[in-house]
């Protein structure tokens, strides 16, 4: 379904806002033969930002893992990675950087879990695409750069991250389920409290084929960003629900990548609070990324839009 959407979105003569968050090529000026000539087309890694050096040398790593690939095997011509807040490169900095090098077209794909404000409202106003009064507050509050570029800009839909998840949390409880007979899950992720029922039906889905596969089907879902206020008692509430009915509690961290605020002093700080912890959590505090699924998804995505792009312009 997504896959059509964003197909749907693409073929469309105007930009489009859609649940999936994709907004497809401006159709509506006319291509002159000169412009033909000039096409480039770009691809923009966007992620949310953080102060952690670690996470974001994680994805500068993704973009360096996808960029060979889609560069050999489609009409891209360069690839970048942005974030959309703490950090530099910021969206904006990379967006003048496509204009100054000559794109016409650049290709936004937010590597983002799930739906958010972020995706629905911030990344569309930062780029000129929306016009959100709340989101413009928020961006000039934190001193977030707008910028229209002169490229089209084509917002993909997020990251298929259903499938991607579930795969990924089985493979990490694998690697920590030692008797899983007498084990339960905790799944701890950023949290957005008004999506919090998409958040929640995610992790559900990825707790269900964990259960399917390995027998532990006692589970519990805690939150760890700003839903709870960066606080680790919602991972110490999530654990402990675990242990009410398990000798032990697999803790995993569903985040893009690794963070020390998140991973250890969130997450971390919350199993401690958890009386005789030691020897009932098991816990690494890893994250998403590395994740062949989601590197083969932003290939494919880049690709598919880089195709139609290249079609359109014809």
């Amino acid at each position: 379904m997504k896959r059509l959407i964003s197909l749907l979105c693409l073929l469309a003569p105007i930009f489009l806002t859609t649940l999936t968050s994709c907004s497809g090529p401006d159709t509506t000026e006319k291509i002159t033969d000169t412009n033909k000539k000039n096409q480039k087309t770009g691809v923009l890694l966007v992620s949310h930002g953080s102060h952690s050096e670690t996470w974001r040398n994680t994805l500068f790593e993704l973009e360096n893992n996808v960029s060979q690939q889609i560069l050999s095997t489609s009409p891209v011509d360069g690839i970048k990675s942005a974030f959309m807040e703490y950090t530099e490169p910021s969206i904006a900095t990379r967006l003048k950087e496509f204009d100054k090098e000559g794109y016409s077209d650049v290709i936004i794909v937010p590597v983002l879990l799930t739906v958010s404000s972020h995706s629905f409202d911030d990344i569309p106003t930062i780029v000129g695409l929306k016009e959100n009064p709340e989101s413009a507050e928020m961006l000039k509050l934190e001193k977030i750069e707008r910028y229209t570029p002169h490229a089209r800009l084509h917002i993909t839909p997020l990251l298929d991250f259903k499938e991607i998840l579930q795969n990924n949390i089985l493979r990490r409880v694998g690697e920590l389920s030692k008797n899983p007979a007498e084990e339960g899950l905790a799944i701890i992720g950023y949290g957005s409290k008004p999506y919090e029922k998409e958040w929640s039906e995610l992790f559900d889905a990825a707790a269900k084929h964990v259960a399917s596969q390995t027998g532990i089907e006692t589970y519990s879902v805690g939150w760890c960003g700003h839903i709870v206020s960066y606080a680790p008692d919602s991972t110490t509430a999530a654990v402990e629900r675990v242990l009410a009915k398990e000798k032990k509690a697999i803790v995993i961290p569903a985040l893009v990548a690794f963070d020390e605020n998140f991973q250890i002093r969130i997450i971390g700080g919350g199993i401690e609070k958890v009386d005789n912890h030691k020897d009932r959590v098991l816990y690494k505090p890893d994250a998403i990324l590395p994740d062949p699924g989601v590197e083969q998804w932003i290939v494919d995505i880049s690709k598919e839009y880089a195709e139609i792009i290249k079609t359109q312009q014809k």
